[in-house]
């Protein structure tokens, strides 16, 4: 027995926590570095300062992983009997971020295969469907929990709750000439782009709201640390979306600005947390083990 033990511990020595937390960091401190030192546009034979397209394509690579690695570690969590959070919740979350690696896939391919703007794309159906899967998943934690809040705990939910939805008014308002370039667009896709923006907006405010108050309802608890890198999470989406958000209102956007490495992060997020959940479930089957020995 113990000869299987050290076999199955030597066997998972590669993928220990300790090893994905640091794969994590260094994956998203390479993907800062990335956006830092190319994504300043250089100007194209037409005269329009661009970004190469091999910069791009990187972009969504470094994205694409993050997100497919935190799929792997969410759907790990959820074929473990002894996961705290409940399998379920883990089950959601990995289909989320399995759905947002496909919706990247399908967004990256029309910008750079297809040399479209992505205004609408299929991805867009993938990215909904992640978005209902996560917050149907944050949301039955919160539920499976009884929340305490202290009244200024409260007020810092709040106070998020009201910064976030400013935030979203001030960055909808119109641009002087962006209607030009709508008036280009296909009529199926002027009904449909605002339709989608607003989801994902009202989407990315709600999340932020759940999360900060699972972070700071489970502070101190001895899953914490793993739902503080799901918040954590939830704040970097929430980043990157209100900066794309803000930023698709001018014409001619490119993607790649700096601030979109807060995708990248959010999906390197989303996976330390799953490992962290998944180390902490195994310490507290050992100790439970220990004391009924």
């Amino acid at each position: 027995m113990s000869n299987i033990s050290h076999k199955s511990l030597s066997k998972n020595t590669l993928i220990s926590t300790n090893n994905i937390i640091l794969f994590s960091i260094v994956w998203a401190v390479l993907a800062l570095l990335y956006f830092l030192l190319f994504s300043a546009k250089v100007p194209a034979v037409d005269g329009i300062a661009k970004r190469p397209e091999w910069y791009v394509m990187g972009t969504n690579i470094l994205e694409a992983l993050a997100y497919l690695l935190a799929s792997v570690l969410c759907l790990r969590n959820w074929r473990s009997p002894q996961i705290v959070s409940g399998r379920p919740v883990w089950l959601l979350i990995g289909m989320g971020m399995l759905s947002y690696f496909l919706g990247g896939i399908f967004f990256g391919y029309t910008e750079i295969v297809l040399k479209a703007e992505p205004i609408v794309s299929v991805g867009d159906i993938f990215f909904v469907i992640s978005y209902i899967f996560v917050g149907t998943a944050i949301i039955l934690a919160f539920t499976s929990r009884r929340i305490n809040l202290e009244p200024w705990q409260w007020l810092i939910v709040l106070a998020i709750a009201v910064f976030g939805s400013a935030l979203v008014w001030l960055i909808s308002s119109p641009v002087e000439g962006a209607e030009v370039a709508k008036q280009e667009l296909p009529s199926w896709v002027e009904t449909v782009a605002p339709i989608l923006n607003w989801f994902y907006v009202i989407s990315d405010v709600l999340l932020l709201i759940i999360a900060t108050t699972l972070l700071l309802a489970f502070w101190g608890g001895r899953v914490s640390l793993s739902w503080r890198m799901i918040a954590a999470a939830s704040f970097s989406l929430y980043i990157a979306d209100m900066w794309f958000k803000h930023a698709s209102r001018y014409p001619n956007y490119e993607s790649g600005d700096i601030l979109e490495v807060f995708w990248v992060f959010s999906g390197v997020l989303f996976g330390m947390g799953a490992a962290l959940e998944y180390d902490a479930s195994l310490n507290r089957l050992r100790r439970s083990g220990r004391k009924r020995a």
